[in-house]
């Protein structure tokens, strides 16, 4: 399945594909502020449709994920890292898809603060 998505000014707009099945809540220090339910899809299913260099990257702790934002509106659609096995991925923020159900996902629940 295809979705759409974007931040909140329409600066950050892309596509990705795959099947959305469950989405994880992280109460990591940034992922609680936040408040992203996110999706894991291998990087290549995430196609930006705006140009790359309207995208900001912040990193912390680690600076193994690169956090995604728009630097107009603020809203942090995506970030990018490596799974365990070193493939390039994306955790996509579900609340920036288009025309999704939130209610309908089931949602796991990760401990990011203990790591």
């Amino acid at each position: 399945m295809n979705y759409r998505g974007s931040c909140h000014c329409g600066n950050v707009a892309f596509e990705v594909e795959g099947a959305l099945q469950e989405v994880l809540a992280c109460n990591c220090s940034i992922c609680k502020r936040k408040g992203s339910l996110l999706w894991f899809v291998p990087r290549d299913a995430l196609h930006l449709l705006t140009p790359e260099n309207t995208v900001r990257t912040y990193t912390f702790h680690r600076h193994v994920i690169r956090h995604q934002f728009c630097p107009t509106c603020g809203i942090h659609p995506y970030g990018e890292g490596t799974d365990p096995q070193g493939r390039a991925m994306a955790a996509i923020n579900v609340r920036c898809l288009e025309d999704v159900d939130l209610e309908q996902i089931p949602v796991t629940y990760f401990d990011g603060r203990a790591l």
